[in-house]
């Protein structure tokens, strides 16, 4: 194979070509590590404003890495640990006021592993008190912490973060979330390898630097095997391999994207849980670490690649993969029996000796057939646009996911009550100094819980004044561009409510002109249903831009809660009583949503037209409007909330004196959603009406 320069220079330059196609190229590599970064620090500063025990995340592994692909479908690894815990390497890194843990990392400990000595939070000094059930006591009467405890904290812990998806529901990710310590120094077992240090060698001094401050984690699981297998913890280095993975060049990422299709195809569909995308990345750095960095280039993909699965091949014939960073664990032990281990090398040598051809058999992202029609000189698709998209999209639904689970916690909540806790909340995100992504993640919360306070402060207003001050307008006016819609839909619904018809009119105006039905895309994280495919113009615009984008692409569902009731027009305060007694038996922890009254934006834009035009006298305006709600319904594929919608088409059908349209929309509603809803409560008063009027 390496006798022919000019066949491998070609595959490799058109392997290139494809990879970059669909999506691992260097623009869209940075845009995905940017959005899943801004994910991970919505997370960590919601966990931080609401004071969740010091509770922060890291979003580890192929999605924040940017070396998945949209077929791939890889697993978000989600990584929670909290502050108030702090494990230590030496006793004078003690700390007076927390629970501090001694790592010990002997001889009788599994290398890549450790123990946990418990020590006193007051004095530094081991802990005495052995009635805890996750501790154990040996013979000399030290108390070791169980790894159980790290399920039984995940578990138990109320964590408000964004609602855990199910394993593989449609439509969604896996989520693999793991609790985990803390400790700020870097692990002794590795410290041999910050010290092995060549000249012009990868990784540098500089990363290796960057790679010692970062610490490490630990993880409740023990190597399986030991003697000591319910008390140890897995050293986790995974700061420091994301350090490494963001200082790959594009064909390092690409040889290992490409292992990983190459494992989803050949081996794992019949070896499964054998060799891991783990032990492919762990691969690809020992790979890169032994040679010179001028072979990594695009016009040497394929002997590059061709020689990280030449060392997958001898790793698994030795039955041994080192860690990178601590060599002492071998990935592999007790990883491949005798009985697959001739299949699995068996598959990879065909693969190897192929000289590509068996790249053309994996059907993930159409890469055999791209690559195919590249040696035809014809132009696949590419999915640039698509990621992008789907990166956007997904981002939106994260900030939704964030101010849902913040608004949870105000729902039953007095106006009084409602109005500290946000002032509480952009008090602390104003005071705790953010940097970088995080400041960027910070003013992306912002705006709405100012819109929201003023909301709760306008509410009030209308309540004791009918009227709106101007402090609670001006909070309002904060965050008016969070969204193509939602926030200006809550100021039009104050206003309206007030009896301020013309300015409400020149609100929803702004907001249908600036609402470009072929690129808006509705966002709605209140539950989980599948979402139909999105607009084309959405993806390409997308493509262009990062977050500042969705202040034009996007329109998430507009919430009230029951301390902003005089905020909502009257046919909509029906959604707060949604539940009957019964209906509650039937609800789940993710329906806390239905205690609120929520609405899709843009059927919530021509209901207010309807009623604004209603009482401004515009009959063929207020009917056009009226046209537009039901094209909506009827038309919009990603409604979240089209129960709601028909509910308050069934109010503008019964204001036209259409009491049979009015029914029809009530039990086309109940059929969208048997329980919780409120056209129950709507159909009953109907029907009450219309036998009263009868008799």
């Amino acid at each position: 194979m390496y006798q022919v320069p000019n066949y491998t220079q070609t595959v490799s330059m058109k392997l290139s070509e494809v990879l970059a196609d669909i999506g691992i190229d260097e623009r869209i590599i940075l845009k995905t590590r940017r959005t899943w970064l801004l994910r991970e620090s919505l997370w960590s500063i919601n966990h931080q404003l609401l004071d969740e025990n010091g509770m922060l995340t890291h979003i580890f592994g192929s999605q924040s890495e940017g070396t998945t692909t949209l077929e791939m479908q890889s697993d978000i690894d989600q990584l929670l640990y909290s502050k108030i815990s702090t494990v230590i390497q030496d006793w004078s890194d003690w700390i007076p006021g927390v629970r501090n843990l001694l790592m010990i990392q002997d001889n009788s400990v599994s290398p890549g592993y450790c123990l946990l000595h418990c020590l006193r939070n007051d004095v530094p000094l081991s802990a005495n008190d052995d009635t805890y059930q996750f501790v154990f006591k040996d013979r000399t009467g030290k108390l070791f912490l169980k790894n159980s405890l790290a399920s039984f904290i995940f578990n138990a812990c109320e964590i408000h973060g964004p609602a855990n998806v199910d394993q593989g529901q449609p439509g969604y990710c896996d989520r693999d979330e793991v609790f985990a310590l803390h400790c700020t120094t870097w692990p002794q077992q590795a410290r041999q390898w910050l010290d092995q240090q060549d000249e012009g060698q990868w990784p540098s001094a500089e990363m290796k630097q960057y790679c010692s401050r970062s610490g490490c984690f630990v993880v409740g699981v023990g190597c399986r095997g030991s003697k000591h297998e319910q008390l140890e913890w897995r050293i986790s280095t995974s700061l420091a391999e994301r350090c490494l993975m963001f200082n790959l060049n594009i064909t390092q990422i690409r040889c290992y994207v490409l292992m990983k299709m190459i494992l989803k195809t050949y081996i794992t569909p019949f070896f499964q849980d054998v060799i891991s995308s783990y032990m492919c990345k762990t691969v690809v750095f020992h790979c890169i670490a032994n040679t010179h960095s001028n072979i990594w280039r695009k016009n040497n993909f394929l002997p590059c690649l061709t020689q990280c699965l030449y060392l997958l091949y001898t790793n698994i014939i030795n039955e041994n993969c080192p860690h990178f960073i601590i060599p002492g664990n071998n990935l592999m032990r007790g990883k491949i029996s005798p009985a697959v281990k001739p299949y699995i090398l068996e598959i990879l040598n065909n693969i190897i000796n192929s000289k590509g051809l068996a790249l053309l058999g994996i059907k993930c992202d159409s890469l055999g057939s791209r690559l195919h029609a590249k040696f035809n000189n014809l132009c696949p698709i590419k999915t640039s646009d698509f990621i992008s998209g789907d990166l956007l999209f997904n981002l939106a639904a994260e900030i939704s996911d964030t101010l849902i689970n913040t608004f949870n916690l105000l729902k039953d909540s007095s106006p009084y009550e409602a109005v500290e806790k946000l002032k509480n909340y952009i008090s602390k995100a104003l005071y705790i100094q953010y940097e970088g992504l995080d400041k960027t993640a910070n003013l992306l919360l912002l705006p709405w819980y100012c819109t929201s306070l003023g909301s709760v402060l306008a509410s009030c207003n209308i309540c004791q004044y009918n009227t709106v001050s101007a402090d609670a307008l001006k909070l309002i006016s904060l965050g008016l561009y969070t969204d193509v819609a939602s926030s200006k839909l809550k100021l039009a619904s104050i206003l309206y409510c007030v009896q301020k018809i013309q300015k409400a009119d020149l609100v929803l105006s702004e907001i249908e002109s600036r609402y470009d039905l072929k690129i808006v895309e509705p966002i709605c994280s209140c539950h989980r249903f599948k979402k139909e495919l999105f607009r084309q113009d959405f993806f390409q615009l997308c493509d262009n831009y990062n977050e500042e984008a969705l202040q034009y692409t996007t329109a998430s569902c507009v919430r009230f809660l029951q301390c902003e009731i005089h905020c909502v027009p009257t046919e909509l305060r029906y959604e707060f009583c949604r539940s009957t007694e019964e209906d509650r038996m039937f609800r789940t922890e993710d329906d806390e949503w239905m205690d609120c009254a929520v609405v899709d934006s843009l059927s919530f834009l021509y209901f207010l037209q309807y009623k604004v035009y209603s009482h401004l006298g515009r009959h063929d305006q207020k009917q056009a409007a009226l046209l537009k709600l039901i094209r909506t319904i009827k038309g919009e594929p990603n409604l979240g909330h089209r129960e709601t919608a028909l509910n308050i088409l069934g109010k503008c059908m019964e204001q036209e004196g259409r009491a049979g349209d009015a029914l029809q929309c009530y039990s086309m509603s109940l059929n969208v959603r048997r329980k919780n809803n409120a056209a129950k409560v709507h159909m009953s008063l109907l029907l009450s009406v219309l036998i009263n009027a009868r008799t």
